[in-house]
This record gives C-alpha cells, structure tokens and sequence, in this order.
C-alpha cells in the first residue's frame, strides 16, 4: 500500500518519519487512546485523496481523516496500522457566489478566514464554534458543531448544502444541491454531516450564506449567586419566547483562568454570568434587551446590566471563547464534557454537576451555549496525579450519565469519537445502534473509514 501511495503522490505529500508524524496522532481530547499511523498523507485536492483511498480500500487498510485536530472526543485520532490522512494543505476558497448566497470551500480552510472573506463580500457564515480561529470547515462538517450563533441561527448542518465525497471504495460523487430546496432521494449529504469521518471523506463543501449583520448587538450581562440561579434564569427567557442571538455561561472559574492568563479583568465576585445578546433592529432591540434583563432580575440576579459599549461586551464573550485555552496552558489536563440538556431541566443539571465535583473531590468549572441547552463542564486534573486522573474519569461517566436520566444527549456538538462511545450506547439503546451499523455497514462493507468510532 505504501509502494502504491509513493508512485502516486509527490513525495511532499507523505510524512513517516517519527518526528514529524507525531503531532498528528491524536486531537486535544485528554486520556482518549491513539495508535501509530503507518503514514500520514497531506493532499493537495479531490484526486490525490481518491487514489489514497483505494489504495487503502485494496489492501483493507484503516483510513482517519484528520483537519486541524481541535476536536475534544478522540474522533481524528490515529488507530494502529492507519493512513493518516491529513486536509491541512486543502485550503482553497473555491466560490463565493452573492447572488445565491453560497460558498464552496475545501475542508482545510479555517473557519473564521471563511468568514472573513465572506465579510469582504457582505455575506456571513454563521456557524462559530470557539474554535472558530483554529478550526476547519471540513472539521466543522464531521461534528456538526455548534458555537455562539446557534442558538438563534442553527449549526453546521444547517448550513450545508452539498458535499463532494469520497467512498469507502475510491469513487468520488456529489451529495446534496446548490438549490435552495430540493428532495430527490435520500439526505445524503445531511447524513455524512456529523459522521466523524466513518462514512465518506469530504474533499468540497458548499455552504449556504446569509447577509452581513450590520445592526450592532446589545448585550445583557447578569450576575449570579448559584448556579441554579443561572438556569432559572434561562428558562426564564425560553418560556417568554425570547431568541437571543447568543447567550452565554461562564463560571467564576473560567472567569479567573481568563483574569490570570490575559489580565483582562473581568468580574469574578459573582458565581457565573450570563450574556445575553440581541442583534435586532431598534426598537426592537431595546424591547428584547429590556426582556432579558426582567428575566434575570426575576430568576435571582444580583445585578443584571444593559451594556451598551460594544467593545466591553466583546470583551465578556471573548472570555467565553478563551475558556477553554485558559485552563490548558496553565498545563493541567483537561477533559471537556459537551451534554446537552432540555432548557428546562438546565438549573437541575448544573446543580448534579456541582453534587458530581463534590463527590469526586474533582475540580470542574463550566460554560455553557446556555440558550440551547449545551454544557461543556471542564474537568480539570494535574498531570501524573492518577488518583485524580480516576476520580475526574468517574465525574465524566456521571455527567453523561445524569444527561441522560435528565433527557439530554451526551455531545451536542463535538462529537462521539472515542470518549462519547460509551454513552452514545445507553442513551441510543440496541435498535438504534443496529440501525446506525447497518448505515456504516453499506456505505464502508470492510470498515477502513475511521474504523473504532461513533457506533465502535
């Protein structure tokens, strides 16, 4: 197989020496197990991935596409024996169209330098997971993520149109649409969407575009005692029928991380903040301002503020997008929970996870995509400490545990990989696991694309 990949690829395209086949063995997911890839490839188009592909498919070798490794559920990282193959060099903007409001991109191209060219053109793309600077549209494509935005303006899939794709066997075909509606056959292209790479390997995305925001946004910040409280307050906002176009947690760990890393601050008096933000068009923005902000004064808030300095409010929500960097180069390990609940059941899961940190002994801070429900508590462990290492892996088997009794769902946005497997089983039960099999059984008979995640 690798005879194969050498006569058909420039040699720049393959990594094996050790060194420099290492930082693509694995994602940012703590403790979720890789093996050693025999080569990692790093094409350049469409072509060079099909014939990567069938070479693996000849010789039943395991393929794992990888973007740019920020998942956080072990789903890119290496099995043993594995072609690694790696979209980074995949990077080209093929097509912004204004008239249809589409683009078509590559999988390597970062998420936020889509967004900016579609700026440039007075489109946006709304999907902005906090990964959004580092992160790549193919990677976005595999999890469906989520991000800030989605709350109001959906996820990823919501945004795919049509997907140009690689076969477990080589061949290459064309999924979905460009049309703004369309029902001929099966949703192909929404099934390979979340796949985590075990069904297709994506080479072109085309995504749907809406027009530039140009209302500034207003931004609410309230403060909380407890936690609870937080969540009280956020089925406060539901139950009126409010769609805040973000609405944030933040803890007043995070709060400190971000304070100690970037000096940037920021309140840390109150238990956690909540952010919310309206981008409609005056008066309406004051009406729904002003809603959100009776809300959380009724749930319990200790102070509850209108802002109307646009840079302060960036400020907090950039405190929400450090988070998770914050934590990580103090060089603690980190493990990242993703559940997401009903909005209603939000206050009573945010308290089972303070039970869970207290019975474990277990230091967990949170943030949370509060306005649909998704939490991502952050367990955090010092390296080489086992018995905290075992304690924080028994929280995170509770968290997905209690998301479950409590109605939710083990990752709303980063996926299954490795990490979810175990969850993703009790919570889907033995009908719809066989169903999903049988999905990955048509679509990859030898079990080469991705072989061990999501369905295991």
């Amino acid at each position: 197989m690798l005879a194969e990949l050498r006569a058909a690829l420039p040699a720049d395209r393959l990594l094996t020496d050790p060194d420099t086949v290492a930082p693509y063995v694995h994602d940012e997911a703590e403790w979720a197990d890789h093996g050693h890839p025999v080569v990692v490839v790093r094409p350049r188009g469409t072509t060079e991935v099909a014939a990567v592909v069938a070479a693996c498919a000849r010789h039943r070798v395991p393929v794992v596409t990888r973007g740019a490794g920020t998942g956080l559920s072990g789903g890119a990282n290496a099995v043993e024996g594995c072609v690694l193959l790696c979209t980074e060099r995949m990077r080209d903007i093929v097509e912004i169209n204004e008239a249809e409001r589409l683009a078509v991109v590559q999988p390597g191209v970062v998420n936020d330098d889509l967004r900016a060219a579609c700026a440039e053109r007075g489109l946006w793309y709304p999907p902005d997971p906090a990964s959004a600077p580092w992160s790549t549209i193919g990677g976005n494509v595999a999890t469906n993520a989520g991000g800030l935005c989605c709350v109001k303006y959906g996820v990823t899939r919501d945004y795919v149109l049509a997907l140009e794709v690689v076969t477990a066997a080589g061949e290459v075909v064309r999924l979905g649409r460009r049309t703004a509606k369309g029902v001929a056959g099966y949703d192909l292209a929404g099934l390979m969407v979340g796949s985590e790479g075990t069904l297709g390997v994506i080479t072109e995305i085309t995504v749907r575009l809406r027009p530039l925001r140009t209302t500034p946004p207003r931004t609410v910040v309230g403060f909380f005692d407890t936690l609870a409280e937080c969540g009280a307050a956020v089925a406060a906002v539901t139950a009126q029928g409010l769609q805040p176009a973000a609405f944030e947690l933040i803890d007043r760990h995070c709060l400190r991380a971000v304070n100690e890393w970037r000096r940037a601050g920021l309140p840390e008096d109150a238990a956690a903040l909540l952010l919310a933000q309206t981008d409609l068009p005056e008066p309406a923005a004051t009406a729904e301002a002003e809603a959100f902000h009776a809300a959380f004064v009724g749930a319990g808030a200790s102070e509850a503020i209108m802002s109307t300095d646009p840079v302060e409010a960036e400020a907090l929500f950039e405190a929400r997008r450090l988070a998770y960097p914050a934590f990580e180069q103090r060089g603690d390990a980190l493990l990242t929970e993703d559940v997401c609940l009903p909005r209603g059941r939000l206050a009573e899961m945010l308290e089972r996870v303070e039970e869970i940190s207290a019975r474990n002994d277990t230091f967990i801070a949170n943030v949370a995509h509060a306005g649909d429900g998704n939490l991502h508590p952050l367990i955090i462990v010092p390296h080489r400490d086992q018995a905290a290492k075992a304690r924080a892996q028994v929280a995170f088997d509770e968290i997905v545990d209690a998301a479950i009794a409590l109605g939710g769902t083990v990752t709303g946005e980063h996926g299954v990989g490795l990490l979810k497997r175990a969850g993703m089983h009790k919570e889907l039960g033995p009908g719809v696991l066989a169903l999903q099999r049988a999905v990955k059984a048509a679509l990859d008979p030898h079990d080469i694309l991705n072989p061990g995640k999501v369905v295991g």
